[in-house]
């Protein structure tokens, strides 16, 4: 039975890029979950917790909105 889930048991392919981006430009994950918010995310900080230790999907919105709140694509978010 297929399970969506990577290797690693994490459940999204961006979790170790989005901590990277966040930590490069010294936000909290509250800050980063504010700013997203502006941005049009109903995302809060344990949302950003969660995503960046791979306990959570990411949809194709969410992953849209972290690409640009960064000046990044979405493929290099994805690796």
């Amino acid at each position: 039975m297929f399970k969506n889930t990577n290797a690693d048991g994490t459940l999204n392919l961006c979790s170790k890029r989005v901590a990277a981006l966040r930590k490069e430009r010294n936000l909290s994950q509250r800050a980063l979950a504010d700013e997203l918010q502006l941005r049009g995310l109903d995302i809060g900080k344990n949302m950003i917790q969660q995503l960046e230790s791979g306990r959570r999907y990411v949809s194709d919105i969410e992953l849209k909105v972290i690409a640009e709140y960064f000046s990044v694509t979405t493929d290099s978010l994805l690796g």
